[in-house]
């Protein structure tokens, strides 16, 4: 008979467990903010011994990173079934998922009465903009067939100060952001021309670029899910 406070041995348990977890860490930190939730309001939102938490996650920071992590990952699995088939679409659809989710949202504008002590000390991390290493790859293929810019190697500076820019600048302005969707449309309509080249492509390369554009959401689902599962498990062994 397994102990009390052990995570189940069955790993589907185990990750449907952490789950509940995370599900009644992020009700709180939406409702109160990260500095005011604690361990023991996660443990009894979510039903579970406080030292089952400890089980999974070894410090609060760490519970919030699986969160951040499974928020990332449901954001880019949601553009992917989307079937996003050009960049312009592509990046449409990640500024539109990264500002729908409050989490993710709050990581990149740095709201503090969300993240609390997060911001102060600098440990949220923009990384929801990174494009990935298999970004050059995808690149590469746009170059290739004409869909995009040789930009000498600078093409993840550009794309990525486009897309930090449009995410986190709006709101500091007086009258602060426009809605998420035009914001969204705004940030791809900019990285359309700053890589784009203006010319019309023949089938052929429209069906390489839609390929190209499909295969880098796959890579990086299959990275972010990996990330995810890497988080979900017991931090000791089980």
């Amino acid at each position: 008979m397994s102990r009390v406070g052990r995570p189940p041995q069955d790993p589907a348990r185990q990750v449907e467990r952490a789950h509940r977890i995370l599900d009644s860490a992020a009700e709180l930190i939406g409702r109160w903010g990260y500095d005011k939730t604690t361990i023991d309001d996660v443990a009894r939102e979510a039903g579970v011994a406080k030292g089952t938490i400890y089980l999974h996650w070894r410090t609060r920071d760490a519970l919030f990173a699986a969160l951040l992590r499974r928020e990332r990952a449901r954001m880019i699995e949601e553009v992917r079934r989307s079937g996003p088939a050009t960049p312009r679409e592509l990046f449409a659809g990640i500024a539109a998922g990264l500002l729908r989710r409050p989490l993710l949202k709050a990581a990149l504008v740095g709201d503090s009465e969300v993240l609390g002590k997060l911001v102060r000390q600098k440990r949220h991390s923009p990384g929801a903009v990174n494009l990935g290493e298999a970004f050059d790859a995808y690149y590469s293929t746009l170059t290739r067939v004409g869909a995009a810019r040789d930009l000498s190697g600078d093409h993840v500076l550009v794309i990525g100060s486009i897309m930090y820019g449009f995410l986190t600048v709006p709101w500091l302005l007086p009258g602060g952001p426009p809605p998420e969707e035009r914001l969204a449309a705004l940030l791809a309509d900019m990285v359309e021309h700053a890589i784009g080249t203006g010319r019309e492509l023949p089938e052929d390369a429209v069906r390489a670029v839609e390929r190209a554009t499909l295969d880098y959401l796959d890579t990086i689902v299959d990275g972010a899910r990996r990330k995810l599962a890497d988080s979900l498990g017991s931090s000791r062994s089980v």
